[in-house]
């Protein structure tokens, strides 16, 4: 016999094997043989997860779908989350503005940051200040929400390694009707050696860029507000307790973001700045400055919320008060995991 057709027959030999062998696998594995061994102590698997990656990101998931995702590395001038997905699974966020994507790198989706702290610039790439993190603090899964908690330092880089803020970041994300949900963002400032001041500037303290096909400009998205302005000009400076941000996200339907403030922050309703362009922050201290000082940290409280289609007013302003009502007791203190799962609401009336 040729060795080539030795070759054959042998090949052939064994794609017949393999055969063989797939088939009585597919026999075993159809048969359900293997789910037969009970699991006496098998506990409910958590709708949400928080599921650390790598390159230091975790992604934050409801029944394995991936809600957004933090990113904290250490060569990030700030923490951020991105993307941020709506129902149809599409980002509701970008990094950077389409129309200066140089200029506004440091637009990061949804993130924390202050322009003018003792001076020091921690809003721009360009600055001297970088928002540092230094460990997790808690990771937690539930059935109704799941919680991050992390550790970061905001230091002058400038050379003196300076820290100037000690923060500490707690997340909360639930999971709502119809593929929604919401983040409450606790955040805790506290100076370590002096009082520390936060400048007047509209820039800071949370800011969100939308998706571009959100925006009044490039999408025809619209921005509107709790005390029913509609769009930059109107609403640029406006003291509110929310403000909106909606738009096209597919070619059938809208989605949008609500950035909500809470009634127990300081100098509650703050005021907003955005733009047409897709721009949307709570301005901390849009007309002053703020001193944070040794006896008397800075706590606030933030809520946004990821919803389909475009909310009346009414909707809107239910949900923001169903926001304060899942805070614990009204307080911008983080609340217990249990209270949260408790107070938090499902759906829009």
């Amino acid at each position: 016999m040729h060795e080539e057709e030795s070759l054959v027959m042998h090949h052939s030999r064994l794609s017949c094997c393999r055969n063989i062998f797939f088939q009585s696998l597919f026999f075993l594995l159809g048969s359900n043989a293997l789910a037969q061994v009970p699991l006496p102590n098998a506990r409910p698997v958590p709708r949400m997860q928080v599921a650390p990656q790598s390159q230091d990101q975790v992604s934050i998931q409801q029944d394995g779908r991936e809600l957004t995702r933090y990113h904290y590395g250490a060569s990030q001038r700030r923490p951020f989350l991105f993307p941020v997905n709506g129902p149809a699974g599409r980002s509701l966020t970008r990094l950077g503005n389409i129309h200066d994507p140089h200029g506004h790198r440091h637009h990061n989706s949804v993130w924390i940051a202050h322009h003018d702290v003792n001076g020091v610039n921690f809003w721009t790439d360009e600055g001297a200040g970088q928002i540092v993190h230094r460990r997790a603090l808690r990771f937690l899964d539930g059935k109704d929400v799941a919680l991050l908690e992390m550790q970061n330092e905001w230091i002058d880089d400038s050379g003196s390694e300076k820290v100037l803020l000690k923060e500490r970041r707690q997340m909360e994300f639930f999971p709502l009707a119809d593929r929604q949900w919401l983040l409450i963002v606790h955040l805790h400032l506290e100076p370590v050696d002096e009082a520390v001041t936060l400048g007047k500037t509209p820039f800071g303290l949370f800011g969100v860029r939308v998706a571009t096909s959100l925006s009044v400009q490039d999408g025809g998205g619209t921005i509107r507000n709790s005390e029913r302005s509609v769009d930059e000009k109107a609403i640029m400076g406006q003291r509110a307790r929310w403000v909106d941000y909606s738009g096209p996200i597919t070619s059938e339907g809208a989605e949008g973001v609500t950035l909500m403030d809470h009634p127990a922050n300081p100098r509650h309703p703050t005021r907003f700045h955005v733009r047409d362009d897709g721009w949307m922050g709570a301005s901390f201290t849009f007309d002053a400055p703020h001193s944070i000082l040794l006896e008397k940290p800075l706590r606030l409280c933030y809520g946004l919320l990821v919803h389909r289609g475009v909310p009346t007013h009414r909707q809107l302003e239910q949900f923001y008060q169903r926001f304060v009502a899942a805070t614990h007791e009204g307080d911008t203190q983080p609340a217990p995991l249990n209270s949260l799962q408790k107070k938090v609401p499902l759906v829009f009336n």
